[in-house]
């Protein structure tokens, strides 16, 4: 399943290039090791290795999400990612005869728009447990799908896609955070019995 997470913790917003070749947008699409609020008492971090075998791939560039508005493509040579020790960064060369592009390029040159966010599928993950119940996820790998430029954090959305994503996320908790209840009660109850002895 597709989730979508934003790049919350940007230090530096989106900037513009505008070339003799073609306008440019840049920035960070994931930031590493920031924390994103699944809910209360959970986090969750990107590694700094999570698209270590990912960006190969055919990946997109896309306008909030859409499919429809494509900025675009790796394959195109239109996107290029990289990544550094700060998180996974990149630059859209952008169509001037795109209208859609060039409207969402002077958008970020005025500031109006200045959030990223990226598309993925989890394919390696690590829990955290702390004794006060709090957890934390560590995305360990991932196979990259797109990156946006956002109007908005993906996860606020309302789309059936983000939903159902953060839903089955949060049933994955509730499982998580059982077994770890019952590890503790397990524990307890061994404890006591050997107390008895």
């Amino acid at each position: 399943m597709t989730q979508y997470r934003t790049a919350v913790a940007i230090s530096e917003p989106l900037q513009t290039r505008d070339s003799d070749a073609a306008p440019m947008i840049s920035g960070y699409f994931a930031v590493f090791g920031s924390p994103y609020d699944i809910c209360p008492g959970v986090r969750e971090f990107v590694d700094a290795h999570a698209f270590d075998d990912t960006l190969s791939g055919d990946i997109r560039a896309l306008i909030n999400h859409d499919t429809s508005l494509v900025l675009g493509r790796t394959a195109a040579h239109t996107l290029q990612l990289r990544t550094d020790s700060y998180g996974l960064a990149g630059d859209i060369t952008i169509n001037r005869d795109d209208t859609d592009a060039m409207n969402l390029y002077a958008r970020v040159r005025r500031g109006d728009v200045s959030q990223c966010s990226f598309g993925f599928e989890i394919l390696k993950e690590r829990r955290q447990h702390y004794d006060n119940g709090n957890m934390d996820f560590i995305i360990e790998a991932v196979r990259l799908f797109e990156v946006s430029v956002c109007t908005f954090p993906a996860y606020e959305k309302t789309s059936v896609t983000a939903r159902s994503a953060l839903d089955a996320r949060r049933e994955q908790i509730q499982r998580f955070r059982a077994e770890r209840l019952q590890q503790q009660k397990d524990a307890l109850r061994e404890i006591l019995r050997n107390a008895q002895k």
